[in-house]
């Protein structure tokens, strides 16, 4: 590590899989409750996701930094090719402890994760336009990647409906309905969610062990699902959850209102707004008191200002930034 500050007692070190979790977990977590949007990430999340990793090797495309023996942050690669476009992306990710920030170990894994990119991308051959991608949702963040030649591309925002009161009654365009979800459902479910997000900027084709995740997901309640069917064809879908151990530890009842989709042939009816309404009325019976979801500034088919119309206030941004290889 050439880059390693001086820190007494720093060491850096491969992932040790599962027996990482709790500290991965604890560095997370103490970074959203530093900018002010408290959440809980549990090891059952990071179990999940790890489980399901694309083009991510954790022994070689990980690095973590403990002090004293304790892990105070974390980076990892990974790297993709865009759906929509002609780019294959290359992302650094790294989160340090809010206590361990501005002494040099952020500058530190991105310079070791731009390393790691590089002998990647250099096993590479593809006539895809490379670049690297990272985020940022702090100050100190975006000041580190702007100072390694990274400029902004996009933005992401958290939107939060502080109560669920006054949901407007919005009818479901004629000829759909929303029926109870069974088990056989569930794979044409997900497929219907991965096509319609298949021209998002920055998304990937989902493969099998995309879906293997989301059956595996720790957040799984169909019984919160609002999906929409055009005879036997899904047409749109909310898949609402709640994180139950956050909002114990929190001292709250929140829902989220995610992965809100609409394919192609029915869009520009009305089906988001009166499947995200339903949703809302949901999660009110469900014991909720607000709602949230997380939404992509520059969506082409206006998410944000649909989310602005059914009372969700943006309350935390999240920066794209991205340079060429």
């Amino acid at each position: 590590m050439p880059h390693a500050p001086p820190i007494p007692g720093l060491a850096f070190r491969r992932f040790r899989g599962h027996a990482d979790f709790p500290g991965i977990a604890n560095v997370s977590n103490a970074h959203d409750a530093a900018r002010g949007r408290p959440s809980v990430l549990t090891v059952e999340d990071l179990a999940n996701y790890y489980a399901h990793l694309h083009n991510s090797d954790t022994a070689t495309d990980m690095l973590c930094a403990e002090v004293s023996g304790r892990l105070v942050a974390y980076s990892r690669v990974m790297w993709w090719d865009e759906a929509r476009e002609t780019n294959r992306i290359y992302l650094t990710f790294g989160l340090v402890h809010p206590d361990w920030r501005r002494q040099g170990l952020g500058g530190a894994l991105l310079a070791w994760n731009e390393t790691r990119i590089r002998e990647i991308a250099a096993g590479h051959d593809t006539d895809r336009r490379r670049v690297i991608d990272g985020f940022a949702d702090h100050p100190g963040g975006r000041a580190l990647l702007e100072g390694h030649g990274y400029q902004e591309f996009g933005r992401s925002v958290e939107m939060v409906r502080e109560h669920l009161r006054e949901i407007p009654d919005v009818p479901l365009p004629n000829g759909l309905e929303v029926r109870p979800v069974r088990p056989e459902h569930l794979r044409a479910i997900w497929e219907a969610d991965a096509e319609a997000f298949a021209d998002h900027p920055g998304d990937r084709r989902q493969t099998e062990d995309d879906y293997q995740a989301f059956l595996g997901s720790p957040h799984h309640e169909p019984h919160l699902w609002r999906i929409a069917w055009d005879c036997d064809q899904v047409a749109g879908q909310v898949r609402s959850f709640v994180n139950r151990e956050e909002n114990t530890k929190l001292g709250r009842r929140r829902g989220y209102t995610e992965y809100i989709s609409v394919r192609r042939p029915w869009r520009r009816r009305g089906l988001a707004r009166a499947l995200l309404a339903d949703s809302l009325r949901a999660l009110r019976d469900d014991g909720m008191d607000s709602a949230g979801l997380g939404v992509y500034v520059q969506n082409p088919r206006g998410a944000l200002r649909l989310y602005e119309s059914m009372g969700f206030e943006p309350v935390a941004t999240t920066y794209g930034y991205r340079k060429e290889l």
